[in-house]
Formats: structure tokens, C-alpha cells, sequence
């Protein structure tokens, strides 16, 4: 695995942005004030692959990347993993610096696996994202953010997990904690690439749904699963990608949500590109997927989110 600076040096010249001037060493953030609810979870230390994605996480963590200037606007970040891994070099990492060097503060989510012996099963990713975003508000003025300008952002599983956290913010997976569990844990946008959506056949051939449900799951822990179920109005807007080629999530389960969000009145920014495979994360710069960070931008612009 990379060490830090050439990690940086390579996103650098990825994306023609200097990380020393976009954003400092991000500062790791307790999610709970103590062990997390539910009990149970993994022992011995983190765990990383070949990839940079890691497992094994027995504490939760955000990870704060603060702009030079910060403009206001706050975006949690989930990296994918079919809930068995977190794809944090490849994914969250360079959307975390992306946003940052656009001025917005990006939050990066290390959330707990349902797989790794929670008592609590499969609600355990969904209590540290509310968590993260509830932790986030409440230190708002401390980032200087607005916390009516709080999105979120997931690639593949952990599309589905801020898929969640926009549909299910109503939906108390936790009891309150501290102070900070007094507040909101709605996003005021979500940015879902690649996600996970439907745990029902035929589109049930994911990881995500092994790790949520398990290999014989019933047809209620499918649908109880599924994102396009909670979809109503009043969801916050979202901004949809995905290419027709993935081979890993097939372009069926953003067509389920993007029809989902139709159907209820939710404001949804589809963007459907023909290729680009599957854990494109930022996008590379030589392929046609790579306009959707600029495409990004224009849409947080139209909602008046950035301004």
C-alpha cells in the first residue's frame, strides 16, 4: 500500500489539484462517546488489502477534510465494499480531496460491517452514518459549515447506506447518546454512484445482500433492505450515476430508484453513462465518466447550495 505523501502526489495529479493548498492532514473524529450501541464487533486491530480497502472495524470513525476556505456546504463520505470492506484509497480518499479543493468540507465515514459479529446485524452501518451526521451538525460552527448544507455521498454499498440515510432519517436506529443526537439526521442532499439498491430478486446477486441479509434471506429481510422501499416525498434530492456496463451492480438498481424518486415526487438527477465499468470512485480523466465531479458541481449550484 502507498504511504501517505505519494497517495497524495497521485491524487494531485489526477485531478490538477495541489493537496497541501486544498485541504491539511485530516483529523479523525470519535463517532460515539464510548463503545458503540449494541455491542458485540470484531477483535484485533484493523484490517487492509492489497487495495487500501479495510475491515475489521471495531471503532467508527470520521475522518474531517477542512478547505483552505471553507464555503459552507458539508459532505459526508461512505466508500463501497458490499458492506465486507471499505474502499477508502480508491474511493472515498479522492472524493474527500476532490470536494475539498472545492471548498466543500468532506466527512469520511469508517462504518462498522454488519458481518463482523454486531449484535446488532445489519442496522449497524445505518447507526454510524445517522451518528455521523447528526456528530457533524453539532460541530458545525467548530467547521465553520452551514448544517442546512449537509449531503451525503456513497459509492456502490455504501451508495446504498447514504441511499438509507436520505429515505430512512426519520427511522431512530439508535437511542440518543449525547447532545448531539438532539438534531436532524436527514441529509439536505445525497449523491449516490453505482449504489446498491434492490436486495429482491433478480437483483439480489450482491455482496451487499450477503452481508445485510444473508445467503437464504426471507422475502420481508429483502424488502426491509431495499432502498427504492422508503423512498416517499419529503427525501432530499439526489444525484444519481452509473455506467450500463457494470459488471458488479447492473444499471437496473439506479433505473429501480431513479423510478422510485419519479414516482414520488423526489427531485433525482439521473446521469447514465455507456462505459466505465464499475468502482470508477472520482473517475479517470481519460474516460467519459470523469465529467460527472463537473456535473456535480453545476447540480449543488441549481440547488442553491453552492453559491
Amino acid at each position: 500500500m502507498p504511504d501517505r505523501r505519494s497517495f497524495l502526489l497521485t491524487l494531485a495529479t489526477a485531478m490538477s489539484v495541489s493537496p497541501a493548498r486544498a485541504v491539511g492532514a485530516p483529523e479523525r473524529i470519535a463517532l460515539w462517546p464510548s463503545t458503540p450501541p449494541g455491542g458485540g464487533g470484531p477483535s484485533g486491530p484493523l484490517r487492509r488489502d492489497d487495495s487500501g480497502a479495510i475491515s475489521n472495524i471495531a471503532t467508527p470513525i470520521l475522518e474531517a477534510f477542512v478547505p483552505e476556505t471553507p464555503n459552507g456546504v458539508a459532505v459526508l463520505v461512505a466508500g463501497g465494499g458490499g458492506y465486507a470492506r471499505i474502499g477508502l484509497v480508491k474511493e472515498a480518499y479522492p472524493a474527500a480531496y476532490w470536494l475539498a479543493a472545492q471548498g466543500i468540507t468532506a466527512f469520511v465515514l469508517t462504518y462498522r460491517l454488519p458481518r463482523e459479529n454486531w449484535n446488532d446485524g445489519p442496522v449497524v452501518a445505518l447507526q454510524d452514518v445517522q451518528r455521523g451526521i447528526r456528530l457533524i451538525r453539532a460541530q458545525a460552527d467548530r467547521f465553520r459549515i452551514d448544517p442546512a448544507r449537509l449531503g451525503v455521498m456513497g459509492f456502490s454499498a455504501g451508495g446504498h447506506l447514504c441511499g438509507m440515510a436520505a429515505s430512512r432519517s426519520a427511522f431512530r436506529s439508535y437511542a440518543p447518546q449525547d447532545a448531539a443526537d438532539e438534531g436532524s439526521a436527514r441529509p439536505d442532499f445525497a449523491t449516490l454512484l453505482y449504489p446498491v439498491v434492490s436486495l429482491e430478486p433478480p437483483n439480489d446477486r450482491t455482496t451487499s445482500r450477503r452481508s445485510l441479509v444473508g445467503d437464504s434471506p426471507t422475502p420481508g429481510e429483502s424488502t426491509a433492505w431495499s432502498l427504492q422501499t422508503y423512498v416517499r416525498g419529503g427525501c432530499p434530492p439526489i444525484f444519481l450515476v452509473q455506467t450500463d456496463d457494470d459488471p458488479v451492480i447492473g444499471p437496473e438498481h439506479s433505473g429501480i430508484l431513479d423510478a422510485a424518486c419519479r414516482a414520488a415526487r423526489v427531485p433525482v438527477e439521473y446521469h447514465r453513462f455507456a462505459v466505465g465499468g464499475h468502482g470508477f470512485g472520482i473517475g479517470r480523466s481519460d474516460t467519459p465518466v470523469a465529467l460527472w465531479p463537473r456535473l456535480y458541481r453545476l447540480w449543488l449550484t441549481s440547488l442553491a447550495l453552492l453559491r
